[in-house]
């Protein structure tokens, strides 16, 4: 579903990166809906911040991104640090969102 939403609205991914993408998407939302704190704390935080649901979801996203891409590469020495996500979910803003610093 969410592959069908994203070729719809027309966005801009890159070949071959949809199903990653979405797959993200689906992590992000079932952290929303399992309460995974700081997840849900975040998305009303970035969306008080001006971004919208779905910007917010990319947001945070990009957070998780950079830690699964270590491990998606094959680095063996990579692993996702909850803590670390966490802390990093607590510091990203909507400001830094748009200036690429999260």
């Amino acid at each position: 579903m969410v592959e069908i939403f994203h070729k719809e609205s027309e966005s801009e991914l890159n070949e071959g990166s949809e199903m990653i993408h979405a797959a993200i998407h689906v992590i992000v939302e079932n952290q929303i809906a399992l309460k995974e704190k700081p997840v849900p704390e975040t998305l009303e935080k970035l969306m008080r911040q001006g971004l919208d649901r779905h910007e917010a979801i990319h947001a945070i996203g990009a957070v998780l991104a950079e830690d699964m891409h270590a491990i998606i590469q094959g680095n063996n020495t990579a692993v996702h640090d909850p803590g670390k996500y966490r802390r990093r979910l607590k510091k990203l803003t909507a400001k830094r969102w748009r200036k690429g610093h999260w």
